[in-house]
């Protein structure tokens, strides 16, 4: 169990005060995006350019990530997450300057991106971490379910709602969109409290380096064989099955002579499946067991999947069908895993593991884009749908196999020394 320095009684009002604002800092966020990467567009037309600016989003989640952690386990959450925000906002306010004077250049775009990206490298764990110690454990599948619903909400409404802005005002207008919504995930941060996590790592605090802190938080990981194996399934599972959801138009165009009525019918029966399934992990927030809901919710994946790579020409409707499936089972694997980590990791060390996830997840994404890419090309669209079935399948069954996955909810909590840190909880507590 975490360890933390107040408890969760009446819970809800404060969580949900700094979860909202969040909702609609993401809004504007998406927004923002959404109109930079059309201005690009339009005033460029230049894939190197879009390039550019997708590296300037990729490189701190993969580089400065490992380091955000563990300066979040260090630092007050609360104030990181204010900190990420403000910078954030005043980036926009810069940028909404340049515009306004008519100065405004391609560089200065890039380095926007690359702030915003900084801060949410600083800001999503933080908030990740923050939520296991305000909310219930019992209750962490369901504020899992409830961001998963956010997010497809978000992607559904965002784009259409960006275009509209973009039409009606101007660059800088619409960035003055995303002041107002930061403004209101800035505000609740001012008063909110957000409990601290006890220090029981083995460095003692004030005299390790931000080194040593991520070569413990590695350690912490690498200890726990559990931990470490379920890690590992979450990047290979994000690895092979990104480029699937990349190469998902070319199947519909090649495969099924679709042609843009029908891949945004595909692309919005796996949305549909993603608001689907953050309603029923919200309302119903899985068996008791997460590790087990995942597992289960794996093997759905890759039977959805499986539909979507075996599918005959003439039956598109079981494309559309299979994607609906994929995208409800990703959040019932999504969620409760994330879920899982919340309630399994040490509390002072969440920073770090989070951190290192998406980290990891973030760089071999690349990875799996360059083996994708050829293989598609040599094989066919359709086999890489299978492989990533393939793949969820056999992650499945790893995880049954496993007795340190499929228990791991039951298992001990290690230290970096491999201490047990269930029993230093204890002795704290007596």
């Amino acid at each position: 169990m975490n360890t933390v320095t107040t408890n969760k009684q009446g819970w809800q009002k404060n969580f949900f005060t700094i979860w909202s604002g969040q909702a609609f800092s993401l809004l504007g966020s998406q927004l923002v995006g959404f109109a930079l990467i059309w201005h690009l567009t339009a005033s460029t037309g230049s894939a190197t350019v879009l390039t550019i600016a997708a590296m300037m989003e990729w490189l701190p989640r993969v580089f400065i990530g490992p380091f955000a952690g563990a300066l979040v386990d260090r630092w007050n959450r609360r104030f990181v997450m204010l900190a990420a925000d403000s910078l954030t906002a005043l980036a926009t306010g810069a940028m909404i300057y340049l515009g306004w004077s008519g100065v405004l250049e391609i560089w200065h775009i890039y380095t926007l991106m690359l702030v915003r990206s900084i801060g949410g490298s600083f800001h999503f764990p933080a908030m990740l971490a923050s939520t296991s110690l305000m909310v219930p454990e019992e209750q962490l599948s369901r504020i899992q379910g409830l961001n998963q619903l956010l997010q497809g909400v978000m992607s559904i409404a965002a784009p259409p709602l960006g275009a509209l802005l973009v039409e009606l005002l101007p660059l800088h207008g619409v960035l003055a969109v995303d002041i107002g919504t930061a403004a209101l995930a800035i505000t609740p941060l001012l008063f909110a409290h957000i409990p601290q996590p006890e220090k029981v790592s083995a460095t003692e605090p004030g005299k390790a380096s931000v080194w040593s802190d991520m070569r413990e938080g590695l350690q912490y990981v690498w200890a726990w064989s559990g931990l470490r194996k379920v890690i590992f399934l979450a990047i290979l599972i994000n690895a092979i099955f990104m480029p699937a959801f990349t190469l998902l138009p070319l199947l519909v165009k090649e495969e099924f002579s679709g042609g843009a009525m029908q891949i945004a019918t595909v692309q919005a029966s796996w949305a549909a499946g993603f608001l689907l399934g953050g309603l029923l992990l919200a309302t119903w927030g899985g068996f008791r067991s997460k590790m087990l809901t995942a597992i289960l919710a794996m093997f759905g994946s890759g039977a959805g999947l499986l539909l979507v790579g075996m599918a005959p020409q003439s039956a598109m409707l079981l494309v559309v069908g299979g994607m609906l499936i994929a995208g409800l089972m990703n959040v019932l694997v999504n969620g409760p895993a994330m879920a899982l980590l919340q309630s399994i990791v040490q509390a002072d060390m969440q920073g770090r593991v989070m951190s290192l996830l998406v980290s990891l997840a973030n760089a071999m994404t690349p990875l799996g884009l360059a083996f994708a890419g050829p293989l598609a090309e040599f094989t066919g669209v359709r086999s890489w749908f299978i492989l990533t079935s393939l793949t969820f399948a056999l992650a499945g069954l790893f995880s049954l196999a496993n007795a340190d996955v499929r228990y791991i909810e039951n298992g001990k909590r290690v230290d970096a020394l491999g201490h047990d840190t269930q029993a230093i909880t204890a002795a704290k507590a007596s």
